[in-house]
């Protein structure tokens, strides 16, 4: 399934820019509501399109895809009609150049890439070892886990019952029983990761690793299919990850994502606390229980899974 059969055709700039005009009201915009019954609650093509400067076919097209070369200022002009913030509006300018290159007409760009590397290197292995008893792993642009420590696995409760293909971030969010549980924002986490998963879609609609999870999802999962429509791309702006591990308890973490270099789609997720403070030792426990496990299943780690994620709780069910 691509991107555009799951979106119900059209082009990635308009899709975005649908989503985002149905997010804005008349009366964000000073605009009075207007009379007549209204078939959606944000801004009709004819209002944005004279808030923007341009006429209402022009926007009609765009919206369509069959306008592909938007020029810059009324790119901006746009952006500022929908009230785009910076990550929206950078978002937006990276669909429009997309949208230029692969017009019809536009001589293509050479043969399409494969799909990324799943290989972890064996440095970037070293340095998920190094930041023990911290969890870590390496993910994909899709959010698959690829590799990890042992607390990297265990502060996921449940995620490693799952074969290995099928460990993946998103997937564990919205179809695994204890995510809900897990996440003390379990709203502003989806609401993230959906936000870098249409980031990452909108620079290649048809990747074939995230069109798979994005396919998935959506049939899957009807929290995901509510926001995925409202296409954000604004990520929460906290650093911090609070978690209600069955096993340690709360625990307050801060977090960061780091690019490995040489590795094309490929992040460190790591989560740390402090030394000396509770929530450190907890992570030394979680260490501990992550090696025991590893040490226990090792033989039969590519075996049948526990809790099959066909078999998974929807958290929207």
């Amino acid at each position: 399934m691509t991107s555009e059969q799951q979106s119900g055709g059209g082009t990635e700039l308009g899709r975005f820019l649908r989503a985002r005009r149905a997010q804005v009201t008349p009366k964000d915009v000073g605009l009075p509501p207007g009379t007549g019954l209204r078939r959606t609650p944000g801004l009709r093509r004819e209002e944005l399109a004279t808030l923007a400067g341009v006429s209402i076919d022009y926007y009609a097209r765009l919206e369509r895809g069959k306008e592909t070369r938007p020029s810059p200022s009324v790119v901006d002009a746009l952006a500022r009609a929908l009230l785009l913030e910076d990550d929206e509006r950078e978002h937006l300018h990276s669909l429009v150049a997309r949208a230029a290159r692969t017009a019809p007409g536009t001589p293509p760009e050479g043969r399409a890439q494969a799909g990324p590397s799943r290989t972890v290197s064996p440095g970037a292995l070293m340095l998920l070892e190094s930041m023990r008893p911290n969890p870590a792993a390496v993910v994909s642009r899709a959010h698959d886990l690829l590799a990890w420590n042992p607390a990297g696995l265990r502060l996921f409760p449940g995620i490693e019952d799952w074969p290995k293909e099928q460990r993946n971030y998103a997937r564990y969010l919205f179809l695994h029983p204890a995510a809900r549980h897990l996440f003390d924002d379990w709203d502003t986490q989806i609401r993230g990761c959906i936000a870098h998963l249409h980031a990452t879609a909108g620079a290649d609609p048809e990747a074939p690793d995230l069109a798979r999870l994005v396919g998935e999802l959506l049939l899957r999962s009807p929290e995901f299919a509510r926001h995925w429509e409202r296409y954000d791309v604004k990520g929460p702006s906290s650093r911090r990850k609070n978690f209600h591990h069955p096993e340690v308890g709360d625990l307050s973490l801060g977090f960061q994502a780091l690019q490995l270099e040489g590795a094309p789609g490929h992040r460190v997720f790591l989560f740390f606390a402090e030394p000396g403070t509770p929530e450190h030792d907890a992570l030394v426990l979680l260490d501990l229980l992550g090696q025991e496990h590893t040490a226990n299943t090792a033989a039969n780690d590519d075996g049948p899974s526990t809790v099959p994620p066909e078999e998974a709780e929807s958290p929207s069910s």
